[in-house]
């Protein structure tokens, strides 16, 4: 993993994206079970069980937060 994928990571588990946190997301509250999964700069996964089904899943994080999250980690890393 790079260093900027581990950055990234960093940045979205303190915007919530971390283990045993509730989500609420595409009209589904979700608990994370898993760090975020970053594949690209634009695709990054977390692994979580939705509250209603109970069912374990792989959930896309909106591109608009991985951008936001993306810019914060850029900003944090060059002071």
């Amino acid at each position: 993993m790079s260093a900027a994928s581990i950055h990234l990571s960093e940045r979205l588990k303190r915007l919530g994206f971390a283990r045993e946190k509730q989500i609420k997301l595409y009209g589904s509250q979700f608990e994370v079970v898993g760090d975020p999964i970053v594949m690209s700069e634009t695709v990054v996964f977390f692994d979580a069980i939705e509250q209603k089904s109970g069912e374990l899943m792989r959930v896309r994080i909106p591109l608009t937060i991985v951008h936001m999250a993306a810019q914060q980690a850029e900003i944090a890393s060059a002071a």
